[in-house]
């Protein structure tokens, strides 16, 4: 049954977003809209048929109409577009700081340049900063249904511009493209002072998740629900401290898990591990990151520690320096104490 009290404190509480593509919070309002705007052409006819579409079951029949999707984002407005949508739908959900990812390879090989992508997204995030007080971290990732080849020449336009990116991601169609397909591209970005992290583990086995660890030195692991299979790896990810970004209502709609109830957030509490809750590509998933909590609260009964750990790991799993996690963990405590 509905928890009144719970909601509440799940509406109250600040959070970070860990594990967010930008190109999947394209609402299909948006997407009709940026059609119109841009000439572009589109196989629907009505906002209602571009809803109809977000229908899938797996990872492969999304990214199919993902990128697709993707086809109306052309201009630098477009991009600010895109995330000042996504901010304002996080504001709402109390959410504070945001490590976004975005695909350039997705947006560059249709044409778009890799400036164009970069201006127009992190002017919506600086506009989120000063005008709803929600700091972030930008995340380039690479395709990894492409080669290292295509990874190598995207690290490369990006260049000139790694004052405004923190970090480097993996994400796209896992099963068949493992990690260590990137180590030597990830190697590099390490060597530049990025900030590391994966997919690994949402349909890969765990072998993935050993490859990001031990090729791609990553610093999070993004999903990391097979992981649970390996007694061993997951001793291990307990005790480095890993944060897992997992994302349930994503994984509802993926099929990756059955039910709302085989959500892994619980048992990985259990364990000892750092999971933390997201909303992933939330145009597509049917809900954003309050969503998220909410569905995995009630579905997994979460006693009010729970809900207060995973929104106290959503920080101390961020890219944000200890002095700025501590004073959003000192509000979690201010809250959850009240």
């Amino acid at each position: 049954m509905p928890n009144p009290s719970r909601a509440a404190l799940i509406d109250r509480l600040p959070k970070a977003e860990l594990h967010l593509h930008i190109e999947g919070s394209l609402e299909p309002e948006l997407l009709f809209a940026l059609a119109a705007r841009n000439g572009a052409a589109i196989p629907f006819g009505s906002v209602e048929a571009v809803r109809a579409a977000y229908d899938f079951s797996n990872l492969q029949d999304f990214l199919d109409i993902y990128y697709q999707g993707m086809g109306v984002l052309l201009t630098e407005q477009d991009f600010f577009d895109l995330t000042w949508a996504y901010l304002q739908r996080a504001a709402a959900d109390n959410v504070r700081h945001v490590e976004i990812f975005f695909d350039p390879q997705g947006h560059t090989d249709r044409g778009v340049a890799f400036e164009t992508v970069l201006d127009g997204i992190e002017r919506g995030l600086k506009t989120g900063q000063s005008e709803l007080g929600i700091s972030h971290r930008l995340i380039m990732c690479f395709l990894r249904h492409l080669s290292e080849a295509d990874a190598f020449a995207t690290l490369e336009l990006a260049m000139p511009h790694l004052d405004r990116i923190d970090g480097v991601g993996l994400d796209s169609s896992e099963v068949g493209h493992p990690p260590a397909k990137f180590q030597k591209v990830f190697a590099k970005a390490r060597e530049l002072g990025l900030h590391v992290t994966a997919h690994a583990g949402e349909e890969g086995p765990p072998g993935y998740v050993y490859e990001a660890l031990d090729l791609l030195m990553v610093e999070r692991i993004d999903h990391g629900n097979r992981a649970l299979e390996d007694a061993a790896l997951v001793k291990r990810i307990a005790e480095e401290g890993m944060t897992l970004t997992v994302c349930p209502l994503s994984n509802l709609k993926l099929c990756v898990i059955d039910r709302m109830e085989d959500s892994p957030i619980r048992r990985m509490l259990d364990l000892g591990l750092k999971a933390t809750i997201n909303s992933d590509d939330p145009a597509y998933f049917g809900g954003y990151i309050g969503a998220n909590f909410h569905a995995a609260a009630e579905a997994l009964d979460l006693s009010d520690a729970e809900i207060v750990q995973l929104a106290e790991n959503s920080f101390t799993g961020s890219f944000l320096p200890m002095a700025d996690q501590i004073a959003h963990l000192a509000e979690i405590e201010e809250i959850a104490g009240g």
